[in-house]
């Protein structure tokens, strides 16, 4: 019997993980609602980056905003990692994506190190851990066990800090993940792509970039002290969006001399320059949530000329993990550009 494919391996381990996704979704992040928009890129734009979306016209998009879990209840309260994958619809039917998360920074460097630390993180019975252990984990520098919520009775949580106490490379996203908190709209938190791309200018000058969407309206959580409510995120975005458009700002950081450019789970200092490339404005809610929520298909290694990929080895192989995973659930497939 043949071995599976990287991209099968990647994605079971994922399914393994989150088994309540339901037949038919997203494995993970499987919780959304779409929007759709315009983006503009800004003057100084082109100057760093020839792709056609950054040329200073409006450019249609649609946007998906999720849960992180890989559940089919939207626990909108829960803290949890959220998601935002754009997709620029671009002239002669050409798309090109960006994907984000609130996260930070990713929890592994290679293929081998996500497989071993899905199979860790995989749920167990959800319990409460003791005040003494959690002083305990404090006197030795480790993130305590959060408390599960009321009806919460599985968790990946435990294995998840138990494999990033002997792995520091995963330590800051298990951590950050574990107080990550809940916002209180979608467009009131700031999203990143957490792996490096190359930008290509006019002049031919290839850069080493981290994408970042800043909301324009600010960063704002829901009280962490007060019960969690299950759902408000999607009425949230509805009765914003009848009102106003949310905006976006698209900043794109220029990495340095011994910054990490194939490393998603090391983060670059805070002085580097950034540049905003655009404005995201959200006008309305996508009409077809079927086909432009749940059926849709985004891919990170979707770009267009004047974007490339970096050496990233989890970024590399998320492009043949998503379409493994649209086949699963028959999601609608968009070609790659150079298809």
């Amino acid at each position: 019997m043949d071995e599976p494919s990287i991209a099968q391996q990647l994605v079971d381990a994922i399914i393994e993980d989150f088994p309540n996704h339901g037949k038919g979704n997203r494995p993970i992040h499987t919780v959304g609602i779409s929007a759709i928009g315009h983006f503009e890129g800004s003057n100084v734009a082109p100057d760093y980056c020839t792709a056609e979306h950054f040329q200073r016209q409006q450019v249609p998009v649609t946007v998906r905003f999720s849960n992180g879990a890989g559940s089919i209840k939207e626990r909108d309260g829960w803290s949890d990692v959220r998601g935002m994958a754009t997709r620029f619809h671009l002239k002669d039917d050409r798309a090109t994506d960006l994907i984000m998360m609130t996260l930070g920074e990713f929890f592994v460097r290679t293929v081998d190190e996500f497989l071993e630390f899905a199979e860790a993180s995989k749920e167990t019975p959800a319990v409460v851990e003791s005040a003494w252990s959690k002083i305990k984990d404090m006197l030795q520098l480790k993130p305590p066990m959060p408390n599960p919520y009321p009806d919460q009775h599985k968790t990946n949580a435990t294995g998840s800090l138990k494999y990033a106490n002997h792995h520091r490379s995963a330590q800051l996203a298990v951590f950050d993940a574990g107080t990550i908190g809940a916002p209180v709209s979608y467009v009131r938190a700031t999203y990143n792509a957490v792996h490096t791309f190359v930008v290509t200018g006019p002049d031919g000058r290839h850069r080493n970039v981290r994408f970042q969407w800043q909301p324009v309206a600010g960063v704002k959580l829901t009280d962490p002290s007060a019960p969690p409510v299950d759902k408000y995120l999607h009425q949230e975005l509805r009765d914003r969006l009848d009102k106003w458009p949310a905006k976006f700002l698209l900043l794109m950081t220029i990495g340095e001399e011994g910054d990490a450019l194939d490393d998603p789970t090391r983060r670059w200092p805070m002085k580097r320059k950034r540049i905003v490339m655009g404005t995201l404005a959200l006008t309305a809610i996508a009409e077809d949530q079927d086909a432009d929520s749940k059926d849709i298909s985004f891919n990170p290694c979707r770009l267009v000329s004047g974007i490339d990929l970096s050496d990233d080895p989890i970024l590399a192989a998320r492009k043949d993990a998503y379409e493994y995973s649209r086949e699963l659930r028959n999601g609608t497939a968009c070609p790659f550009n150079n298809e």
